[in-house]
């Protein structure tokens, strides 16, 4: 999928959803693989109180593959992010 914004700048900032419409943080770098000329990844910086928040912890951001990301707009798309399942006897 080509980024279709005219700067990369333009995609500083943009608020980050899953497909599932849930709210997870802004777009605060972009990660290139320079030696293809290709996005790597997505660096998300998570919004305190957002179920990806809780995932994270006191962790500031995360770092989101390109193949998550579903589109980019008005706003970045990435695919669910399920949170795993604690484990018995915790």
């Amino acid at each position: 999928m080509p980024i279709t914004v005219k700067d990369i700048s333009e995609m500083f900032g943009k608020d980050v959803f899953t497909d599932k419409g849930l709210y997870c943080g802004k777009l605060s770098d972009v990660e290139f693989d320079l030696s293809r000329f290709k996005v790597k990844s997505l660096i998300i910086e998570v919004a305190k109180g957002t179920f990806l928040g809780k995932m994270v912890g006191s962790k500031k951001g995360i770092i989101v593959p390109y193949a998550m990301i579903q589109s980019i707009g008005d706003v970045v798309l990435i695919k669910h992010i399920s949170a795993p399942l604690p484990e018995e006897g915790s």
